[in-house]
């Protein structure tokens, strides 16, 4: 009995991993000439493989899809996930903010040491095979370099990731493939992405690359909640992008689609209150500039000037409670999310309605998905890679389990 893999991310080789662990053979099918190409990308910012916060603060960050998550990662939690990463050599360690990295903060050494493994307990690999869906026979369809091939398998797991990052393997042509057999698919959306905003060419000629740092951003959900983040962005010649930017992109974007735009707001001085904002800023100012008087009463210079100057306009900079009220709580207004092919990851995918709880297709009984193809999203901060990996080991098992009963076609 043979069980096909098909795609080589963080979800294909855990499931690789279940199911050679459950006792039958494994196939693992990449498009791409290696496997792990995203996995190795998120490595360069360190690989945040998850995060440290209570479980039950973890799972919220699956918002409406959480009961859909939650088994496999109940199944695969962080604890567990630390441990699996220093069975393969990698021992990890806590950051500042919560998140946990591997202590040399790099994705190939956990790679390799995976691929090893995966290796001398049987799990067979061929690169270069682009999946396309199924022939007449119930056979799976790949163009490789030598021309079109089938392969039978007895079960199959389809973890080919979201839209985003194409030239890395996730391309998603897995939704026209799938929506040809009536699966239901949520349109992919940019997810963990940064939004445009219409700058003036001074302040885009001046200020794009510039990072804004210790600020907070607060956004308004569809429901009119009020959702605040602290931490740093970075201005870009079309828009945002970065951090807290990240954190909020799931309500930003559902505002932008059902309103043409949203508004967010830019605390550009968190430790300071209005009432002490104002106070400085109403000390006399004499011959000092404006520039020069916010930057010894408010600590405001630079890209954040760039800013305040940006949206308000000059008759507030003149009025020191406007001003710091300003300074509190900066509209600045969002008009698109950038293109799904820039995007950390992806929303939309596979409806959960379509799968059983063991993430099997109802209508394509044996065939398993796993990942990012699935309808969910998460923020960054380890959120994302956990989910992929407890998924794939689900459907991995799963699939092994049915594999031993059934067979397809």
């Amino acid at each position: 009995m043979t069980i096909a893999i098909i795609g080589g991310g963080p979800a294909g080789l855990m499931a690789a991993e279940a199911a050679v662990a459950a006792g039958v053979t494994v196939d693992l099918y990449d498009a791409m000439p290696s496997v792990g190409r995203k996995f190795l990308l998120a490595g360069k910012g360190g690989l945040n493989l998850t995060h440290s916060e209570p479980l039950e603060s973890f799972l919220r960050r699956y918002g409406t899809r959480r009961a859909y998550i939650e088994p496999a990662i109940r199944s695969f939690p962080p604890a567990a996930l630390r441990a699996w990463a220093r069975g393969l050599g990698v021992e990890t360690f806590m950051g500042t903010s919560g998140r946990i990295f591997p202590t040399d903060l790099k994705a190939a050494p956990l790679l390799r040491a995976w691929l090893r493994r995966l290796r001398l307990n049987g799990v067979r690999f061929h690169v270069r095979h682009r999946w396309f869906g199924w022939d007449e026979q119930g056979r799976l369809r790949f163009i490789t370099d030598n021309g079109m091939s089938s392969v039978r398998a007895d079960a199959v797991v389809l973890a080919m990731g979201g839209g985003s990052w194409p030239q890395l393997g996730s391309d998603g042509e897995w939704v026209k493939t799938l929506s040809e057999r009536q699966v239901p698919i949520v349109p992919l959306k940019p997810a963990n992405c940064g939004f445009d905003v219409r700058w003036s060419e001074h302040f885009r000629t001046r200020f794009a690359g510039h990072p804004v740092k210790t600020v907070a951003l607060v956004a308004k959900a569809m429901d009119g909640t009020a959702i605040r983040h602290m931490g740093e962005f970075v201005v870009t010649t079309n828009g945002v992008e970065g951090g807290i930017v990240y954190m909020l992109s799931a309500p930003v974007r559902e505002v932008i689609a059902a309103e043409g735009a949203a508004t967010v707001w830019l605390d550009l001085a968190p430790d300071r209150t209005l009432q002490h904002l104002t106070q400085d800023l109403s000390r006399p100012r004499g011959k000092r500039t404006i520039a020069t008087h916010l930057t010894r009463c408010a600590g405001i210079a630079g890209v954040k000037a760039g800013l305040l100057r940006e949206v308000v306009p000059n008759d507030v900079l003149a009025d020191p409670i406007r001003l710091a009220a300003a300074l509190k709580s900066l509209p600045l207004t969002l008009v698109a999310p950038r293109p799904i092919e820039e995007a950390i990851s992806t929303a939309g995918g596979l409806s959960f309605g379509a799968l059983d709880p063991h993430l099997m297709i109802r209508s394509l009984p044996g065939v398993f998905c796993a990942g990012e193809m699935l309808d969910w999203e998460a923020p960054t901060g380890g959120y994302l890679l956990t989910a992929c990996l407890a998924t794939g080991r689900l459907a991995g098992g799963k699939a092994a389990e049915w594999d031993k009963t059934h067979a397809i076609g």
